[in-house]
């Protein structure tokens, strides 16, 4: 019998994906994630909150309870999505996340972001397309968690158009995603 884990020895993955039934890369993740619940605790903000009222309470003692954190979602219009950064603006408050004589309620803690791009790599390059790499492209996200003092890592990212991937392709993705996970 495999013993319980802790919260602090889990990983939570909060998944921010406005149609998630519709993806491929995203759902495919979740559904893996899912099978593992004694490793991982699966939070998709869009289902918690679909109307987008965040219990900022809530989402802060969830946070407090994890030691390694990721954020999962699709990059779009160069950013993540809407509700994504509502969390961020309202969950991460002066005398929780940050503040000058308290706060920081995320130091140390590993956190990282794992990313479906519907672009390939290529594109994401000096010479490509869109003229900067997705670490350059994301550095928002890391100046942000740096900023609490978290221990910012790497981050996690797939390449390629949903619609034209293989079922190969799909798996290879969740098996890189576990492999990413189990090395933070």
């Amino acid at each position: 019998m495999t013993p319980l884990l802790n919260p602090q020895d889990k990983t939570l993955i909060l998944v921010t994906h406005p149609n998630i039934e519709n993806s491929v890369f995203n759902k495919r993740w979740v559904e893996e994630l899912r099978k593992y619940h004694q490793k991982y605790t699966v939070h998709s903000l869009y289902e918690a909150y679909p109307d987008e009222k965040i219990d900022v309470a809530a989402e802060q003692a969830l946070i407090e309870s994890y030691d390694k954190i990721i954020f999962q979602f699709p990059f779009y219009w160069f950013n993540c999505p809407p509700l994504f950064k509502k969390w961020l603006d309202e969950v991460l408050t002066y005398g929780w996340a940050y503040g000058s004589k308290s706060g920081y309620k995320l130091a140390e803690k590993k956190i990282a972001l794992a990313i479906s791009v519907g672009i390939d790599e290529k594109e994401y390059s000096p010479t490509g397309k869109y003229h900067y790499t997705l670490a350059e492209l994301t550095s928002p996200f890391k100046i942000t968690f740096n900023y609490v003092r978290a221990d910012y890592r790497p981050l996690f990212a797939h390449y390629g158009i949903e619609l034209s991937a293989t079922p190969d392709e799909i798996e290879q993705s969740t098996k890189d995603y576990i492999e990413f996970l189990e090395a933070l």
